[in-house]
Protein backbone atom coordinates (compact mmCIF):
# COMPACT_ATOMS: atom_id res chain seq x y z
CA UNK A 1 0.00 0.00 0.00
CA UNK A 2 3.11 2.57 -0.29
CA UNK A 3 2.17 3.75 -3.72
CA UNK A 4 -1.48 4.64 -1.90
CA UNK A 5 -1.47 8.74 -1.25
CA UNK A 6 -2.06 8.76 2.57
CA UNK A 7 -3.36 12.66 2.07
CA UNK A 8 -5.91 11.56 0.04
CA UNK A 9 -7.08 8.67 2.33
CA UNK A 10 -7.06 11.22 4.72
CA UNK A 11 -9.19 13.85 3.31
CA UNK A 12 -11.41 10.79 1.85
CA UNK A 13 -11.61 9.04 5.61
CA UNK A 14 -12.82 12.49 6.86
CA UNK A 15 -15.68 12.72 4.34
CA UNK A 16 -16.71 9.92 5.67
CA UNK A 17 -16.73 10.30 8.98
CA UNK A 18 -18.20 13.89 9.06
CA UNK A 19 -21.46 12.48 7.18
CA UNK A 20 -20.95 9.67 9.94
CA UNK A 21 -21.24 12.79 12.88
CA UNK A 22 -23.95 14.32 11.33
CA UNK A 23 -26.18 10.84 11.08
CA UNK A 24 -25.63 10.11 14.90
CA UNK A 25 -26.11 13.88 15.83
CA UNK A 26 -29.71 14.83 17.74
CA UNK A 27 -31.89 16.19 15.45
CA UNK A 28 -34.49 18.43 16.33
CA UNK A 29 -38.31 17.26 16.51
CA UNK A 30 -41.56 18.49 16.44
CA UNK A 31 -45.50 18.97 15.56
CA UNK A 32 -47.74 16.87 17.84
CA UNK A 33 -45.65 14.05 18.89
CA UNK A 34 -42.44 15.43 17.74
CA UNK A 35 -43.61 13.98 14.25
CA UNK A 36 -42.05 16.45 12.17
CA UNK A 37 -38.59 16.01 11.74
CA UNK A 38 -35.82 19.44 11.12
CA UNK A 39 -33.34 19.09 9.14
CA UNK A 40 -31.86 22.67 9.08
CA UNK A 41 -30.52 24.62 11.54
CA UNK A 42 -31.79 27.98 12.85
CA UNK A 43 -28.85 29.31 13.70
CA UNK A 44 -26.43 30.24 10.97
CA UNK A 45 -23.51 31.05 13.82
CA UNK A 46 -23.96 27.62 15.54
CA UNK A 47 -23.81 25.37 12.12
CA UNK A 48 -20.77 27.18 10.91
CA UNK A 49 -19.33 25.92 14.68
CA UNK A 50 -20.48 22.42 14.29
CA UNK A 51 -19.11 22.40 10.77
CA UNK A 52 -15.60 23.67 11.87
CA UNK A 53 -15.36 21.64 14.87
CA UNK A 54 -16.30 18.13 12.86
CA UNK A 55 -14.53 19.07 10.24
CA UNK A 56 -11.14 19.19 12.13
CA UNK A 57 -12.02 16.34 14.61
CA UNK A 58 -12.92 13.84 11.49
CA UNK A 59 -9.63 15.03 10.04
CA UNK A 60 -7.67 14.09 13.21
CA UNK A 61 -9.71 10.81 13.46
CA UNK A 62 -9.03 9.97 10.01
CA UNK A 63 -5.58 10.89 9.82
CA UNK A 64 -5.48 8.05 12.84
CA UNK A 65 -6.81 5.20 10.95
CA UNK A 66 -4.51 6.10 7.90
CA UNK A 67 -2.17 5.91 9.79
CA UNK A 68 -3.12 2.75 11.33
CA UNK A 69 -3.69 1.20 8.31
CA UNK A 70 -0.35 1.94 6.32
CA UNK A 71 1.44 1.00 9.86
CA UNK A 72 -0.29 -1.38 11.70
CA UNK A 73 -2.90 -3.11 8.85
CA UNK A 74 -3.73 -5.48 11.15
CA UNK A 75 -5.31 -3.14 13.60
CA UNK A 76 -6.33 -0.68 10.97
CA UNK A 77 -8.41 -2.38 8.41
CA UNK A 78 -10.67 -4.04 10.63
CA UNK A 79 -10.96 -0.75 12.40
CA UNK A 80 -12.19 0.42 9.01
CA UNK A 81 -14.71 -2.12 8.26
CA UNK A 82 -16.12 -2.10 11.51
CA UNK A 83 -16.81 1.61 11.30
CA UNK A 84 -18.31 1.18 7.65
CA UNK A 85 -20.74 -1.59 9.40
CA UNK A 86 -21.40 0.98 12.13
CA UNK A 87 -22.34 3.71 9.81
CA UNK A 88 -25.05 1.84 7.69
CA UNK A 89 -26.55 -0.19 10.90
CA UNK A 90 -26.46 3.87 12.23
CA UNK A 91 -28.31 5.31 8.61
CA UNK A 92 -30.52 2.13 8.71
CA UNK A 93 -31.68 2.66 12.25
CA UNK A 94 -32.42 7.06 11.52
CA UNK A 95 -34.18 5.93 8.19
CA UNK A 96 -36.90 3.46 10.49
CA UNK A 97 -36.23 3.99 13.74
CA UNK A 98 -37.13 5.99 16.95
CA UNK A 99 -38.87 9.71 16.84
CA UNK A 100 -37.97 11.15 20.37
CA UNK A 101 -40.38 9.81 22.76
CA UNK A 102 -43.31 8.86 19.67
CA UNK A 103 -43.37 5.55 18.30
CA UNK A 104 -40.97 4.58 15.07
CA UNK A 105 -41.82 5.92 11.78
CA UNK A 106 -43.30 3.56 9.22
CA UNK A 107 -41.27 4.31 6.42
CA UNK A 108 -42.19 0.40 4.73
CA UNK A 109 -44.71 0.37 2.43
CA UNK A 110 -45.96 -2.66 3.41
CA UNK A 111 -46.75 -1.38 6.84
CA UNK A 112 -48.81 1.99 5.28
CA UNK A 113 -52.68 0.86 5.00
CA UNK A 114 -53.80 1.79 1.77
CA UNK A 115 -57.60 0.36 0.90
CA UNK A 116 -59.52 2.11 -0.95
CA UNK A 117 -62.12 4.15 0.78
CA UNK A 118 -65.06 3.07 -0.61
CA UNK A 119 -64.00 -0.57 0.48
CA UNK A 120 -63.47 0.40 3.77
CA UNK A 121 -67.04 2.48 3.68
CA UNK A 122 -68.21 -1.02 2.55
CA UNK A 123 -66.74 -2.79 5.73
CA UNK A 124 -68.17 -0.76 8.07
CA UNK A 125 -71.41 -0.20 6.44
CA UNK A 126 -71.84 -3.56 6.53
CA UNK A 127 -72.08 -3.71 10.12
CA UNK A 128 -72.70 0.01 10.85
CA UNK A 129 -75.35 0.80 8.18
CA UNK A 130 -75.43 4.60 9.31
CA UNK A 131 -71.71 5.10 9.46
CA UNK A 132 -70.89 8.31 6.79
CA UNK A 133 -67.18 8.63 5.81
CA UNK A 134 -67.75 12.18 5.22
CA UNK A 135 -68.94 12.91 8.63
CA UNK A 136 -66.68 10.89 10.07
CA UNK A 137 -63.64 12.66 7.50
CA UNK A 138 -64.86 15.94 8.83
CA UNK A 139 -64.81 15.00 12.65
CA UNK A 140 -61.09 13.71 11.93
CA UNK A 141 -59.88 17.08 10.29
CA UNK A 142 -61.59 18.62 13.09
CA UNK A 143 -59.65 16.68 15.72
CA UNK A 144 -56.42 16.96 14.26
CA UNK A 145 -56.83 20.59 14.17
CA UNK A 146 -57.60 21.00 17.91
CA UNK A 147 -54.64 18.94 18.03
CA UNK A 148 -52.20 20.80 16.78
CA UNK A 149 -53.95 24.21 18.35
CA UNK A 150 -53.60 22.20 21.68
CA UNK A 151 -49.73 21.42 21.19
CA UNK A 152 -48.96 25.31 20.60
CA UNK A 153 -50.79 26.48 23.03
CA UNK A 154 -49.52 23.90 25.69
CA UNK A 155 -52.77 22.75 27.05
CA UNK A 156 -53.09 19.15 26.20
CA UNK A 157 -55.90 18.76 28.71
CA UNK A 158 -58.12 20.15 25.78
CA UNK A 159 -57.38 16.55 23.85
CA UNK A 160 -58.71 14.34 26.69
CA UNK A 161 -61.52 13.08 25.40
CA UNK A 162 -60.50 12.30 21.73
CA UNK A 163 -57.48 10.27 22.52
CA UNK A 164 -56.74 6.81 24.84
CA UNK A 165 -55.83 6.96 27.73
CA UNK A 166 -52.37 5.76 26.78
CA UNK A 167 -51.57 8.03 23.86
CA UNK A 168 -52.80 11.04 26.14
CA UNK A 169 -50.69 10.07 28.52
CA UNK A 170 -47.40 9.60 25.87
CA UNK A 171 -48.70 13.31 24.20
CA UNK A 172 -49.01 14.91 27.56
CA UNK A 173 -45.43 13.53 29.23
CA UNK A 174 -43.76 14.84 25.16
CA UNK A 175 -45.64 18.38 26.23
CA UNK A 176 -44.06 18.35 30.23
CA UNK A 177 -40.93 18.22 28.28
CA UNK A 178 -41.37 20.94 26.28
CA UNK A 179 -42.11 23.15 29.21
CA UNK A 180 -39.59 21.75 31.28
CA UNK A 181 -37.66 23.21 28.44
CA UNK A 182 -38.99 26.28 28.11
CA UNK A 183 -40.05 26.06 24.82
CA UNK A 184 -42.95 26.24 22.35
CA UNK A 185 -43.54 24.21 19.37
CA UNK A 186 -45.58 26.55 17.00
CA UNK A 187 -47.75 25.02 14.80
CA UNK A 188 -49.78 27.34 12.79
CA UNK A 189 -51.25 27.83 9.12
CA UNK A 190 -52.54 24.03 9.32
CA UNK A 191 -54.30 23.77 5.96
CA UNK A 192 -55.52 19.73 5.53
CA UNK A 193 -54.96 18.79 1.78
CA UNK A 194 -56.78 15.60 1.95
CA UNK A 195 -58.71 13.11 4.41
CA UNK A 196 -59.11 9.49 3.67
CA UNK A 197 -60.70 6.21 5.29
CA UNK A 198 -57.59 3.53 4.57
CA UNK A 199 -58.20 0.94 6.70
CA UNK A 200 -60.89 -1.18 8.92
CA UNK A 201 -60.46 -4.33 10.79
CA UNK A 202 -62.23 -6.23 13.37
CA UNK A 203 -59.44 -6.80 16.26
CA UNK A 204 -61.17 -9.53 19.39
CA UNK A 205 -63.26 -7.13 20.91
CA UNK A 206 -62.17 -3.67 19.17
CA UNK A 207 -63.12 -1.89 15.55
CA UNK A 208 -60.01 -0.21 14.33
CA UNK A 209 -60.56 2.60 11.38
CA UNK A 210 -57.19 3.81 10.03
CA UNK A 211 -57.44 7.48 8.57
CA UNK A 212 -54.30 9.01 6.21
CA UNK A 213 -54.37 12.74 6.65
CA UNK A 214 -52.03 14.74 4.52
CA UNK A 215 -51.32 18.58 5.59
CA UNK A 216 -48.84 21.67 5.21
CA UNK A 217 -48.19 23.89 8.18
CA UNK A 218 -45.69 26.07 9.59
CA UNK A 219 -43.84 24.68 12.85
CA UNK A 220 -41.39 25.99 14.37
CA UNK A 221 -39.95 25.94 18.24
CA UNK A 222 -39.48 29.44 20.11
CA UNK A 223 -38.27 30.10 23.89
CA UNK A 224 -41.42 30.78 25.74
CA UNK A 225 -39.79 33.73 27.51
CA UNK A 226 -37.97 35.69 25.08
CA UNK A 227 -39.99 34.52 21.63
CA UNK A 228 -36.70 33.61 19.75
CA UNK A 229 -36.71 30.94 16.80
CA UNK A 230 -34.85 28.31 18.00
CA UNK A 231 -35.70 25.70 15.37
CA UNK A 232 -36.94 25.30 12.33
CA UNK A 233 -37.71 28.55 9.82
CA UNK A 234 -41.16 30.37 10.99
CA UNK A 235 -41.65 31.26 7.08
CA UNK A 236 -41.11 27.68 5.98
CA UNK A 237 -44.13 25.56 4.63
CA UNK A 238 -43.80 21.68 5.81
CA UNK A 239 -45.88 19.56 3.56
CA UNK A 240 -47.02 16.21 5.92
CA UNK A 241 -48.85 12.95 5.84
CA UNK A 242 -49.90 10.92 8.77
CA UNK A 243 -51.75 7.40 9.51
CA UNK A 244 -54.16 8.52 12.27
CA UNK A 245 -55.96 5.46 14.08
CA UNK A 246 -59.05 4.91 15.95
CA UNK A 247 -60.57 2.44 18.05
CA UNK A 248 -63.98 1.75 19.05
CA UNK A 249 -65.81 -1.26 21.21
CA UNK A 250 -66.93 -3.97 18.76
CA UNK A 251 -70.68 -3.62 18.28
CA UNK A 252 -70.97 0.11 18.37
CA UNK A 253 -73.44 1.74 16.41
CA UNK A 254 -73.10 4.92 14.78
CA UNK A 255 -75.75 7.24 16.56
CA UNK A 256 -77.91 10.29 14.31
CA UNK A 257 -76.72 13.26 16.26
CA UNK A 258 -74.58 12.41 18.42
CA UNK A 259 -71.48 9.72 16.82
CA UNK A 260 -68.64 12.32 15.40
CA UNK A 261 -71.10 15.57 15.57
CA UNK A 262 -68.38 17.37 17.19
CA UNK A 263 -65.32 17.71 19.38
CA UNK A 264 -67.01 19.91 22.01
CA UNK A 265 -69.58 17.40 22.86
CA UNK A 266 -70.14 14.23 25.14
CA UNK A 267 -70.43 11.16 22.68
CA UNK A 268 -72.77 9.68 25.08
CA UNK A 269 -75.15 12.45 26.23
CA UNK A 270 -74.35 15.22 23.68
CA UNK A 271 -73.28 17.19 27.22
CA UNK A 272 -70.47 19.77 26.47
CA UNK A 273 -66.85 17.87 27.31
CA UNK A 274 -65.55 19.04 30.36
CA UNK A 275 -64.22 16.07 31.54
CA UNK A 276 -62.36 15.13 34.25
CA UNK A 277 -58.61 14.11 34.20
CA UNK A 278 -59.89 10.21 34.09
CA UNK A 279 -61.61 11.01 31.11
CA UNK A 280 -65.00 11.32 32.99
CA UNK A 281 -68.26 13.54 31.57
CA UNK A 282 -69.21 15.28 34.57
CA UNK A 283 -73.17 14.73 33.67
CA UNK A 284 -73.63 11.51 32.64
CA UNK A 285 -70.55 9.93 34.61
CA UNK A 286 -69.44 7.96 31.14
CA UNK A 287 -65.59 7.57 30.47
CA UNK A 288 -65.50 8.73 26.95
CA UNK A 289 -61.96 8.21 25.98
CA UNK A 290 -61.71 4.28 25.95
CA UNK A 291 -64.05 3.98 22.77
CA UNK A 292 -66.85 2.54 24.76
CA UNK A 293 -69.90 4.83 23.18
CA UNK A 294 -67.37 6.32 20.05
CA UNK A 295 -64.26 6.36 18.27
CA UNK A 296 -61.26 7.27 20.03
CA UNK A 297 -57.71 8.12 18.78
CA UNK A 298 -55.05 5.81 19.74
CA UNK A 299 -52.31 6.31 17.27
CA UNK A 300 -50.93 8.98 15.03
CA UNK A 301 -47.43 8.82 13.03
CA UNK A 302 -46.06 10.35 9.98
CA UNK A 303 -45.11 8.98 6.61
Amino acid sequence: MKHVDRSKLVRLFGMLLVVALLCCCTVAMADVGFQNRYTESSSSSSSSDYDSDGDGLAEFLAGVIVGLIFDHPAVGIPLVLIAVVAYFIIRRKKRGGSMGFSKPEHTEKEDIPDMPQEAVVAQIQAIDPNFSADKFNAWVREVFLKLQQAWSDRDWKKIRPFESEELFSLHNSQMEELIRGNKINVVERVGIKSCALVYFAEDGDKEVVKVRLSAVMRDYVIDATTRKVLESDPNKDWYMTYILSFNRKKGVKTQEGLSNMSTTNCPNCGAPTEITSAGQCPYCGSIITTGEHDWVMTDIHSI
